[in-house]
């Protein structure tokens, strides 16, 4: 169904209302004469919008790659992932296709979406032009090592339903997508750096919206690629022991 009309409209639909339900959940308790105090962004309700805006787009380019995971389990029950695993392609560039092409699918129309409504609203605040650059790999990157690292696990697992259940509203709870992460418990924050989207965000938010620098980000640039590196480093080491399982098994199709 990709390409049809209602499809690429659901693709800009559904962030946008996610969106809108935070923005008017959270809007009520910004209008508090306490909030700004703590929160300065809660003064300006374009900068509070845009603080939302971010962590919307984050989680839309990282909530792809776990729909992709998902979708590749429909590749074993229709027979297409053994036929992969059975030619000489390399199992990471599949994997890594995968997910890339997840991102191309499902996030390109709110990516659009979100870097025009920014610019037509003026509440881009960047350091310098560069930093656009590093915004854009610390989103892109990180989300391709995500999506590589959540299919090599389908490798292993018939049943990618708890990948849902698992990275939905967890993730954008503990990644501080739609609550800045001071108002979060110790622990919790502890859990959101495990996942990349924490970081990423951080990234994104104080190179666009907060005017930060190269070297006011260089703890989160550097923990991110940390993990970047980490997940195509388990993605490799995930499909080499995935592969050798099934191989004895014969578990990659039959249910």
């Amino acid at each position: 169904m990709f390409g049809q009309p209602l499809v690429l409209f659901s693709m800009l639909l559904w962030p946008l209302l996610t969106l809108a339900a935070t923005y008017y959940t959270v809007l009520p308790v910004m209008e508090s004469a306490a909030a700004p105090q703590r929160w300065p962004v809660a003064a300006d309700p374009r900068r509070l919008l845009a603080f939302l805006a971010a962590g919307a787009l984050a989680y839309t380019f990282f909530f792809s790659l776990v729909q992709s995971a998902w979708h590749f389990s429909f590749e074993r029950v229709s027979g297409t992932l053994e036929a992969l695993f059975l030619s000489p392609a390399s199992r990471m560039a599949l994997v890594i296709g995968n997910g890339a092409a997840a991102l191309t699918q499902n996030a390109w129309l709110f990516g659009c979406f979100a870097v025009a409504a920014a610019t037509a609203a003026d509440v881009l605040d960047v350091a310098h032009p560069g930093m656009y650059v590093v915004a854009a790999v610390a989103l892109l990157v990180p989300a391709v090592a995500w999506g590589a690292f959540l299919n090599s696990l389908l490798i292993f697992s018939r049943d990618s339903a708890f990948l849902y259940t698992l990275l939905d509203d967890p993730l954008w709870f503990v990644a501080g997508v739609r609550l800045p992460l001071f108002a979060l418990p110790v622990w919790i924050k502890v859990v959101g750096l495990a996942f990349p989207l924490t970081s990423s965000l951080v990234v994104l938010r104080g190179a666009l919206l907060d005017r930060a620098d190269l070297g006011d980000l260089v703890v989160p640039l550097g923990w991110l690629a940390l993990l970047t590196v980490g997940l195509f480093g388990g993605a490799s080491a995930l499909l080499r022991l995935g592969e050798a399982r099934v191989q004895r098994t014969g578990g990659l199709q039959v249910f």
